[in-house]
């Protein structure tokens, strides 16, 4: 069969990965938790929209129309100061016609708002959904562009609430909030404004009475922002404790423990409760203080106001029109505690976000300057490499050693001696601490992710499958890839009466994570998956485990196929894999105590003849 056409990226590659347990060898080490942005809530407002283009995208037009659909909130005052003032106590008696007149051009020029206004949510919404679907995107790739071991300082829940309900929080404010913030602010402004024109005294006596509540929110801003970055958190908390019974779901039935793990959920959403609750009372807090002092300025205005008519400088229409807009002026002084919260809560979820992109990817594509190696029979080099996880112990101890093109190579050893890591470095899940890791000659570190990612595969030890068909899973290696060639690399690895056996084919839907597949059955989509990317070194983590003794047989004869003329490597924990490989690697302490033929070893005392003296009697 020929080599099929190389076509995917590291990063796709990354997202077939399962994942990985760090620290799988090392039995301790744990990695440091997602950065978080400690930015000020400006900062941070300015960062988010900056990662967004679109957010900003047409704001001018926008503007413009959010300004004259607030300019037009003081038609209707303006009307009724000049109907009372000059059509109804006009000096020569009521002017009905004038009356009419100011009627039809406010209904006019409130149809002229009606209309702005619609554009400008329009055109805000498009904006923002726009801007929220780059944000979503940028954080989703880049927590596939961090590294196996970074990915699993946090639950995997928690980081998809990250790119969903985080960003969820910000589009709430960014639709409703922004919106009003937009509108409020012009809305403070011409009420300010045209209030002056009015009465200078009135005007200078709102303001005075506001002014307290201004101090307020802002000294509340600072609790409002602890408080709704630890409802974040709980959120994401949540996520993860919920995500991990219902994919667990089994286990916890098998083992009934329902009622255990049942509490362990509800402590998680009471703990979700008790931070919203938290929050919202803070919030809340504003608003009994901000109607006192909408009352205290309306008792104040009218005293005022009445004493300023009767001294002559202020007309009746134009008193009842300064109380319209003092309506208009106080509405966005009641309206900024849910603008608050939101904008505290969306701040939170955008400083999570922040928290995932400012996270430096351990394991970086070299992009333009990555070299691109040319395929073919591939060697494999440690050159004096060790390793170890975060606050743990040394793994792997100055492994020096190399694998000739095309030699196949079981990695044997108990558990924690230090093969699993060996592998993750090999595929570049992980970098060396010390030494390297070394493709041909060239550190794995210098590889253009596409090269490395199209010559070096992993099947892992369990075969994930996403929620498809069984063709299209197999084609997730390669998606240009017909039925015909599909059905010849079954028919070389010799399944084609599996597949045969499967009422729809290719067509047969595996369900969530295959789990209407067999382990074994996992395992061979796996390997056919494998066997179409057509890769120049396979790495093999486990392929024979958890199976019936008839799957072994059928994974290993398409093995034997699938790395005939390849360089591969093999955890092997049953050792029919070592006895078919050209060389084993005997790993004991994070060092590789024996190597040579299964032949040779398992004459010489020491750790691989144990090891096969224990398999062959489990065996027995």
């Amino acid at each position: 069969m020929s080599a099929p056409a190389r076509t995917r990226s590291g990063r796709d590659d990354a997202s077939a990965t399962p994942r990985a347990e760090a620290g799988a060898d090392a039995g301790g080490g744990t990695p440091s938790a997602l950065h978080r942005s400690a930015d000020s809530a400006w900062a941070t407002l300015r960062r988010g929209v900056a990662l967004s283009p679109e957010f900003t995208q047409g704001l001018a037009l926008t503007v413009v129309f959010a300004l004259v659909a607030t300019v037009g909130k003081i038609v209707v005052p303006m009307a009724v100061q000049q109907i009372i003032d000059n059509g109804m106590l006009d000096e020569n008696g009521a002017d009905l016609g004038f009356v009419a007149r100011a009627v039809a051009v406010s209904a006019a020029l409130v149809l002229v708002t009606a209309f702005c206004s619609y554009a400008m949510n329009a055109r805000l919404y498009k904006a923002t959904e726009s801007g929220l679907a780059t944000l979503r995107r940028k954080a989703f790739r880049h927590v596939h562009d961090l590294s196996v071991l970074t990915q699993n300082s946090e639950r995997k829940g928690a980081l998809v609430s990250r790119v969903t309900s985080d960003v969820d929080q910000i589009s709430t404010f960014m639709q409703w909030g922004g919106i009003l913030l937009i509108i409020s602010a012009g809305q403070l402004l011409i009420a300010t404004v045209l209030m002056t024109v009015y009465s200078w005294q009135l005007t200078l006596l709102v303001w005075v009475s506001f002014l307290p509540l201004l101090f307020g929110v802002r000294w509340l801003q600072k609790l409002l922002s602890k408080a709704y970055l630890k409802v974040r958190e709980r959120t994401g908390e949540m996520l993860g404790v919920i995500g991990e019974t219902v994919v667990g779901a089994a286990v916890i039935r098998a083992y009934g423990t329902e009622e255990r793990t049942a509490e362990r959920v509800d402590a998680s959403v009471l703990a979700t409760r008790g931070a919203q609750v938290k929050a919202q009372r803070l919030s809340m807090a504003v608003s009994p203080f901000a109607e006192i002092v909408a009352a205290f300025a309306y008792s104040a205005i009218i005293v005022a106001g009445v004493w300023l008519g009767i001294a002559g400088a202020l007309s009746a229409g134009e008193l009842v029109a300064f109380l319209f807009l003092v309506t208009l002026f106080i509405s966005p002084m009641m309206m900024a505690t849910e603008i608050f919260n939101e904008a505290q809560n969306a701040i939170a979820g955008w400083r999570r976000v922040l928290g995932v992109l400012d996270t430096a990817p351990d394991i970086a594509d070299p992009g333009a300057a990555g070299r691109e190696l040319p395929r073919g029979p591939v060697s494999v080099g440690f050159d004096h490499v060790s390793y170890a996880y975060p606050s743990g112990p040394t793994v792997l101890d100055d492994i020096d050693v190399e694998i000739r093109p095309g030699l196949r190579v079981a990695v044997v050893g108990e558990t924690g001696s230090g093969k699993t890591t060996f592998v993750k470095l090999l595929t570049r899940l992980m970098d060396p601490g010390e030494g390297a890791v070394l493709l041909d000659g060239v550190d794995l570190r210098e590889v253009a992710f596409s090269s490395l990612r199209s010559r070096v595969v992993m099947v892992p030890q369990e075969g994930f499958l996403f929620d498809s068909t069984l063709g299209d899973n197999i084609r997730f290696a390669r998606p240009e890839a017909t039925d015909a060639e599909i059905d010849a690399a079954v028919a070389e690895l010799g399944l084609g009466d599996w597949l045969g056996g499967l009422a729809h084919g290719l067509d047969t839907p595996v369900g969530q994570r295959g789990e209407s597949l067999s382990a074994g059955e996992r395992q061979l989509v796996a390997l056919v998956r494998a066997y179409v990317a057509d890769p120049d070194l396979l790495v093999l983590d486990e392929a024979t485990s958890a199976v019936d003794p008839a799957t072994e047989v059928r994974i290993q004869r398409a093995l034997d196929r699938l790395t005939r003329g390849r360089t591969s490597v093999a955890i092997a924990h049953r050792l029919s894999t070592a006895e078919a490989a050209d060389e084993v690697f005997v790993f004991d302490g994070g060092r590789i105590v024996q190597r040579g033929s299964h032949a040779d070893l398992v004459k010489e005392p020491g750790v691989y003849a144990d090891l096969h003296s224990s398999w062959v009697r489990s065996s027995a």
